[in-house]
């Protein structure tokens, strides 16, 4: 395993690439790290993709401190690793907090984007009562409560290498709590903003029992209706990270996906 950097204004973002062919980057959720797409990237290798997994800002191996971790910069980050890997346009896919940026990415720069992909997008803002909002203060600041949480996020079953995961990902989620709240702090302009810009073909992929919604289809159809051009589709008998418990169906949805826009 190779791992890269690229430098950016504040830091460096860790990056690791396999396969060959045309170019997919992927960006994880708040507090996970590239090896969220352990089981997605063979893959999507296998049908013939180079693919690119990043680190976001102050998570994994990249800088753990940075003036912002706003989803415009997020995308600006994912953008410099497509010029870092020869510039040539990309699919761009980006899980929960991720999803925002891949979408401020394509509408910055439509000429690096050959399309995006968002899983589990936040269409609205979630409003959580009293109980709730002191629950997630206190997972916020804690890699073990934390865990604990992320546990939750797989309602239907989780990956057979799933606590081996999560032991690795509190560990590296120690002294970076900071951007673990940064990614999901509300920031200005929201991506809905910025949707109808986006000129590129957009996937957008949910879990049938994602428990961050109340109703996931609801909220996959919400946001296709912002896009252009868009199509949404549901993983059936899958949470938050349909790429981590249903890595056959997503695949198998990206690959179709990626046939038209990374091959254009």
């Amino acid at each position: 395993m190779t791992v890269s950097q690229v430098a950016r204004d504040g830091g460096t973002i860790a990056y690791e690439v396999h396969g060959s062919g045309p170019l997919v980057v992927l960006a994880h959720g708040m507090g996970e790290n590239r090896a969220a797409f352990r089981h997605l990237t063979p893959r999507l290798v296998a049908a013939g993709y180079r693919v690119a997994s990043v680190d976001v800002r102050g998570h994994g191996d990249s800088s753990p401190h940075w003036p912002t971790y706003a989803p415009e910069h997020v995308g600006g980050d994912l953008l410099a690793v497509v010029r870092a890997l020869g510039g040539e346009p990309a699919t761009l896919v980006g899980s929960s907090s991720s999803a925002a940026a891949v979408v401020f990415a394509a509408a910055e720069a439509p000429e690096l984007v050959s399309g995006i992909v968002q899983i589990g997008a936040f269409v609205g803002t979630p409003k959580p009562n009293p109980l709730m909002r002191v629950a997630q203060a206190a997972v916020l600041r804690s890699p073990r409560l934390f865990g604990l949480f992320h546990r939750t996020l797989f309602p239907c079953g989780r990956p057979a290498d799933d606590a081996a995961y999560r032991r690795e990902l509190v560990a590296k989620l120690r002294g970076r709590m900071a951007a673990v709240r940064g990614v999901i702090a509300p920031a200005d302009p929201h991506w809905t903003a910025r949707a109808p810009e986006v000129r590129r073909p957009v996937l957008v992929l949910m879990g049938t029992k994602d428990p961050d919604f109340p109703d996931p289809g609801a909220e996959a159809r919400a946001a296709r209706r912002l896009f252009a051009v868009a199509e949404a589709r549901m993983i059936a008998d899958s949470g938050h990270y349909p790429h981590a418990d249903q890595p056959d169906a997503t695949a198998a949805d990206l690959v179709e996906f990626l046939a038209v826009t990374a091959r254009a």
